[in-house]
């Protein structure tokens, strides 16, 4: 399996599509691996050369103790496009991504041409936090973590979903059953997230300093994290625009993977 030295650490990557495509770099949110995109990644790869890779702590990369932050996760991207020769990549980061796609365009600017903000937020105290009720089904650990997941699915797509989708939740339950995740690490990249609560910490009023095209990207059913925060983002980004997308909620790669490629390309073809 493809992995490279980057960053101190190693990190398993795919690519897909053509080697002459426009490349488009994208970032899993908190605990899921390269599998995440597996829906949207076809339809990408006809017009797109798509990097897909594991986070550091979760997947076939390695997982030293943490706890990890934005940056440090930024720099793992960095490295991995420098290590693959790529000089200049679009950007695309789905809730705990979109905190490492920020903290790579503030910190190396000249490695992003275009950038997604997906599902995510700038921090601080001024975002939109989740709402109660995902809040109190992410948070209780009653059942086994088959149960519990499948409540977390439940909650983080749009109502009705996973009744309409049985064979995409049993594919996902079966994806975790064989993909635990590792404690320590996903404690280490909770870490990202919590470390980006203080108003010093957070990104908003450093987004003003993004000056390439941005896509804000939600579902307008999310609620981990709340459509408004799109609202938010597009405020402090100058070149922005946003997308909401019906009839998804949180994991809308997942669950509206045609509609999110399709929005995705028009927006990089601009």
């Amino acid at each position: 399996m493809p992995k490279v030295r980057a960053n101190g650490i190693d990190i398993y990557y795919e690519v897909h599509g053509p080697a002459e495509g426009e490349p488009l770099v994208l970032i899993a949110g908190l605990g899921y691996d390269h599998w995440m995109w597996h829906r949207m990644v076809p339809g990408l790869a006809e017009h797109l050369q798509v990097i897909i890779f594991d986070n550091r702590g979760v997947g076939q990369t390695d997982k030293p103790l943490g706890p990890y932050t934005a940056q440090l996760l930024a720099d793992d991207t960095a490295g991995l496009l420098q290590a693959l020769g790529i000089s200049r990549a679009a950007v695309l980061g789905h809730s705990m991504g979109g905190f490492v796609a920020q903290a790579l365009v503030l910190s190396r600017p000249e490695l992003v041409s275009k950038l997604i903000l997906a599902a995510t937020n700038f921090g601080g105290p001024r975002h939109i936090p989740i709402t109660p009720e995902a809040l109190a089904v992410l948070t209780d650990m009653t059942g086994d973590p088959l149960e519990r997941l499948r409540r977390g699915i439940v909650i983080s797509t749009a109502p009705g979903f996973a009744e309409r989708e049985p064979e995409l939740v049993r594919e996902w339950l079966t994806y975790r059953a064989k993909n635990p995740l590792d404690p320590a690490a996903y404690q280490a990249q909770m870490a990202v997230g919590l470390a980006l609560l203080s108003e010093e910490a957070s990104f908003e009023k450093k987004l003003k300093g993004v000056r390439i095209p941005t896509l804000i990207l939600f579902g307008e059913h999310d609620r981990v994290v709340p459509p408004g925060n799109a609202d938010l983002l597009a405020k402090a980004i100058p070149n922005s625009t946003v997308r909401i997308l019906k009839d998804a909620g949180h994991f809308f790669p997942l669950e509206a993977p045609e509609a999110a490629v399709k929005v995705v390309l028009e927006f990089l073809k601009e």
